[in-house]
């Protein structure tokens, strides 16, 4: 009997077609990943963050105006970098994936803002103005480093959907360029450090000397936070909507309070009666 049956070059020619149109129509969803994906109300809160940042760093540089002192200058500055990495997520869930933005977003957003706020508060707490000084040159120039390495990075957004990571939230992931990322924890790391040490510091201070609440109390709430965002930066990875840009904006809030307080001392009357009324 004749072979009625068509090659199997036909076969394979129909699924390669079939499976290039598909891959084409995921190529063209990667480019405007971003567009709709979080048609939610969750997808305006980068924008809250941002201006409410914003609004924060005005009244501190107002403050430092006023007051003067470094610390008061560098958290300002650290909230204008919170405030672009607000901007960045806000322009990218709304209206898509662009790579200036997203180097802007991964530079300020993820790398520098922490350590800068920490800078702050070594600034404040640290006796000789020496070794602050010093701190302050290392960052600088680890902080322009990073600028260079970030604005000249390879980036792929595909990658951003490759994980546990939907596409919906900005993610380090584009990143494809060897070196890059490892920049961020050292910024965390150190952020991290002088910002819970500093609250840590001027607790034990205040238990120690019954002196400075003020401080101590606003050290505590600015460490809380700038860390905040890094817990909602874990459940966004485990696939929980809307976790970073709810712990972003109520970030910058308890920040904003923080400064507030810590430059605020309290009246000696209630600080009087709030010892008092501490045992022993």
């Amino acid at each position: 009997m004749p072979n009625f049956s068509p090659p199997q070059e036909t076969f394979d020619g129909a699924f390669i077609c079939a499976f290039g149109t598909l891959y084409s129509e995921e190529i063209h969803h990667i480019r405007k990943v971003g567009i709709g994906v979080m048609s939610n109300y969750s997808s305006y809160l980068p924008i809250v963050s941002s201006i409410v940042s914003f609004i924060f760093a005005f009244f501190v540089f107002k403050r430092y105006i006023a007051r003067r002192g470094p610390h008061l200058l560098l958290w300002g500055i650290g909230l204008i970098f919170y405030g672009i990495g607000g901007f960045c997520e806000a322009y990218y869930t709304l209206l898509g994936w662009n790579p200036l933005v997203f180097r802007f977003w991964y530079l300020c957003g993820a790398i520098l803002v922490a350590a800068w706020l920490g800078q702050g508060t070594v600034y404040l707490l640290v006796r000789r103005p020496m070794v602050a000084h010093i701190l302050m040159i290392i960052l600088g120039l680890a902080s322009l480093f990073a600028a260079w390495q970030v604005f000249h990075v390879q980036l792929d957004p595909s990658h951003m959907t490759s994980s546990v990571h939907t596409g919906s939230e900005l993610s380090g992931t584009a990143i494809l360029s060897p070196g890059v990322r490892s920049l961020t924890p050292f910024f965390n790391a150190y952020g991290t450090v002088t910002l819970v040490g500093g609250a840590i510091y001027s607790a034990y201070i205040f238990w120690r000397k019954r002196v400075l609440p003020h401080r101590a109390v606003g050290n505590v709430l600015i460490a809380t936070g700038a860390i905040l965002p890094a817990f909602g930066g874990a459940f966004s990875r485990f696939g929980i909507p809307g976790a970073l840009y709810w712990s972003e904006l109520l970030g910058a809030i308890i920040m904003f309070i923080g400064f507030v307080r810590a430059t605020t001392p309290m009246a000696a009357k209630k600080v009087q009666e709030r010892t008092e009324l501490k045992p022993g």
